[in-house]
């Protein structure tokens, strides 16, 4: 009877998901709480769907979570203890360089790739 948390949008500061059981319909709504770093925050509001056995999920992302780096959200079902979702949020340096460190990598792969056909070419290939 565990708890499916799928994401579906993160839009103005909310995360919002899809919940729904893993053995169907006829079960309460799943009793969610989130945390940052051992520190719990807001629980996530869930809301019934029209559609039996599933759930809309609600969380509101705390402003004071916007600083430099990684910041993770676990999102966990109470009953299991059991963390069904999580939410990265990249901001400020960690993300400048993370970018960097890509594009510097996919520079030397299209590189690679151009001397590679330059050789085809000039080799006459199969």
């Amino acid at each position: 009877m565990a708890v499916v948390l799928t994401k579906t949008v993160l839009k103005s500061g909310v995360w919002s998901g899809r919940a729904a059981r893993d053995d169907g319909a006829g079960h309460p709504a799943p009793r969610l709480s989130a945390g940052h770093a051992d520190h719990p925050l807001d629980p996530p509001d869930v809301v019934a769907t029209k559609e039996a056995g599933q759930w809309d999920v609600h969380l509101t992302l705390p402003a004071t979570l916007l600083s430099d780096g990684v910041q993770t959200i676990l999102i966990q079902d109470d009953e299991s203890g059991q963390t069904v979702e999580s939410v990265t949020l990249i901001a400020g340096d960690a993300l400048d360089e993370d970018f960097r460190g890509e594009v510097s990598l996919l520079r030397a792969d299209l590189d690679l790739l151009k001397a590679a056909f330059r050789r085809l070419g000039t080799e006459g290939g199969p």
